[in-house]
């Protein structure tokens, strides 16, 4: 991706081969300058190498872990929400795609089905079972102490992905795997402005409370729409806990407040695909109201070749050849940065057709 252009440009090397590690002091705005020197998945997931001094790095020597062998190894994955959110389905089928492909025979997964309180107890469950290698989608980014405490005492390096959880790495945690979340929603700023024209009023479907990933969606279209196009005004903004039927009932209520609203940023697909549903039944027709929204599903991508969206920009959730590639480096030895950050591809009417395959 150009910095100029803000669009995804592949690489011609696979993942695995060309995998580039982000330090933990990354910027943004590195991300756009290094996409070129990116290596790709075929299903478009690329990690950029930042430059940045300083990078907070684990060894395991510094961890305090020991070697093993993943093929032979216990690993355990808990995922957070419930699959029925294409996201979540993709993430976990990538973790269990890549487990075979590796002959990683002892792989067990757990989904938490949205309830935190299940999830700190699936992951504890797996610990007393004698996991060496744990890989969590956080639900939320507090309340792991006991996970940690546990987890610790056994030295089990924890990889967290496409959240983040509020802890130190190389001591609770190894590192995060995810997208930059804060230019996810610039990005959808800059999206949003184009298609408004610069001026208009502007709802927000916030994500579930509790995780970085509402919060830095928020904070960054906030930040870029005041900073590129200060006549739009937001002038709504209520969670829909990234669900779709959650999407679908703020936006009516939305509708019922303010008929003549111009956008929706919807901080996840689902939720955005809600709201196509309320504009629907409102009796709105494509593009009346301005829809952009943060993942990349099929449904989404559709949505602007149907002319409901404008852009959608992408959150890859194929965390697997990523996942056991880094734990592979580490138990190799190798230091691991305590964040490292994928670089998104985004669609919009130029693209979303002939993409759409790339979509999940």
């Amino acid at each position: 991706m150009s910095a100029t252009s803000g669009r995804w440009r592949p690489a011609a090397a696979t993942l695995g081969a060309a995998l580039l590690l982000v330090s933990a002091c990354a910027k943004s705005e590195d991300s756009d300058t290094a996409a070129d020197s990116a290596g790709t998945s075929s299903a478009g997931a690329q990690v950029v190498q930042s430059a940045a001094p300083g990078a907070e790095t684990c060894t395991l020597d510094q961890f305090g872990g020991s070697k093993i062998d993943l093929k032979t190894a216990k690993v355990g994955f808990s995922q957070s929400e419930k699959e029925a959110n294409p996201f979540r389905i993709a993430e976990t089928q990538s973790i269990k795609d890549e487990a075979a492909k590796l002959g990683i025979t002892n792989l067990t997964t757990t989904n938490a089905n949205s309830e935190f309180n299940k999830q700190i107890s699936d992951v504890e469950q797996m610990i007393d079972a004698g996991v060496q290698l744990l890989v969590i989608a956080p639900l939320n980014s507090d309340g792991w102490d006991s996970v940690f405490a546990k987890a610790s005492a056994k030295k089990i390096p924890i990889i967290t992905i496409d959240r983040q959880i509020n802890a130190t790495p190389c001591k609770d945690y190894l590192t995060f795997i995810g997208s930059d979340f804060e230019k996810q929603g610039q990005r959808a700023a800059d999206e949003m402005a184009k298609a408004l024209d610069n001026k208009g009023e502007v709802a927000i479907l916030l994500g579930a409370p509790g995780n970085n990933v509402t919060t830095l969606r928020t904070k960054g279209f906030k930040e870029e729409i005041a900073k590129v196009a200060p006549d739009i005004k937001i002038t709504f903004e209520q969670t829909g806990n990234f669900a779709r039927k959650d999407g679908q009932n703020v936006t009516e209520q939305l509708l019922q407040s303010n008929p003549n609203i111009n956008g929706i940023y919807g901080e996840n697909d689902e939720m955005a695909l809600g709201a196509e549903v309320a504009l629907k039944g409102a009796g709105k027709q494509p593009g009346d109201v301005k829809i952009v929204s943060v993942d990349g599903t099929k449904g989404a991508v559709q949505g602007i070749v149907d002319g409901w969206f404008s852009a959608v920009i992408e959150s890859n959730p194929r965390f697997g050849p990523l996942a056991f590639d880094t734990a592979t480096k580490f138990f190799n030895g190798e230091p691991i940065p305590s964040n490292i950050i994928i670089q998104d591809r985004q669609y919009d009417e130029s693209n979303a057709k002939s993409d759409l395959n790339s979509a999940y």
